[in-house]
């Protein structure tokens, strides 16, 4: 069980994990050892998400999420395949945490009086600085 936050909690049931050979250094040991995974997880099935959870995970995701609503995370920047296993499990966490923070609901205001005369007050000046510029007449 991997533990998000104090109400997240994805059981080990949920996630797939397939290694796969991965590319870059290494030498022989890259041509006999699958140490990438490649970690799959069916959020849009996920008993653990909410629906709100889902959609900003989906925005999120970008495109890591297959249409199914599968995401899908390759980690192979470490040399042993425990390491990537964990590498992309905490990737998969860090994502769903910051999927699980409600955004702030923003009120709007409107600009105060002071300010629309300082923004009005600021354009006036442009304004006569560009009206003066232009050739020097010697009359």
């Amino acid at each position: 069980m991997i533990i998000v936050n104090e109400h997240i909690k994805l059981e080990d049931s949920e996630l797939e994990e397939r290694f796969i050979r991965a590319s870059g250094p290494g030498g022989q040991n890259v041509n006999k050892v699958a140490s990438a995974v490649q970690l799959r997880y069916d959020a849009r099935h996920s008993k653990a998400l909410s629906n709100a959870v889902f959609l900003r995970l989906k925005t999120l995701a970008g495109k890591r999420m297959s249409g199914e609503g599968v995401i899908v995370i390759t980690a192979n920047s470490h040399r042993t395949q425990e390491a990537n296993r964990k590498d992309a499990q905490d990737r998969l966490v860090k994502m769903i945490a910051e999927a699980a923070i409600t955004p702030k609901h923003r009120r709007k205001t409107k600009p105060t009086y002071a300010s629309k005369t300082r923004r009005l007050e600021g354009k006036s000046k442009r304004s006569d600085v560009k009206k003066n510029r232009g050739k020097v007449n010697f009359d």
